[in-house]
């Protein structure tokens, strides 16, 4: 009879730290809509504050503030995926002109970014590599 009441309260005991285990992982789960890193922002210069201005207007919405990624939509461009011998300049201008493949991510397709030019796109690159220069990449 004692054995049986043990049996018991291992089960319990067990079950408990359980529901704790799983219930700690879905608290520390990221948030949908949450920034997906830290980033440090250097002091920009005038051609990296335009990139930046035009980095809010086109790219924001999806890679988030400061290209930090936005957890369930878009992934950080300051990342080492992203870094210029990875993805080099000319992969940024592909990837607004024409949109991108999913690839290296699980957010799927991004789609060609409207109305921007060669040139806005090469000004936002400024902007982008400032940022990941300031963060290591």
């Amino acid at each position: 009879m004692k054995m049986k009441y043990a049996i018991y309260a291992a089960i319990a005991v067990i079950a408990f730290l359980g529901f704790r285990y799983l219930g700690t992982e879905e608290q520390n789960a990221p948030t949908e809509g949450a920034a997906m890193i830290s980033v440090t922002v250097p002091e920009l210069v005038a051609s990296e504050k335009l990139g930046e201005r035009l980095f809010n207007g086109n790219c924001a919405a999806c890679h988030g503030k400061n290209a930090a990624g936005i957890e369930g939509t878009a992934p950080p461009l300051i990342h080492r995926v992203y870094e210029p011998g990875h993805h080099g300049d000319e992969a940024f201008q592909i990837a607004a002109k024409r949109g991108v493949r999913a690839h290296h991510w699980k957010f799927g397709n991004m789609p060609p970014v409207e109305g921007i030019s060669r040139d806005d796109v090469a000004k936002i690159i400024k902007y982008v590599r400032a940022v990941q220069r300031a963060n290591g990449i």
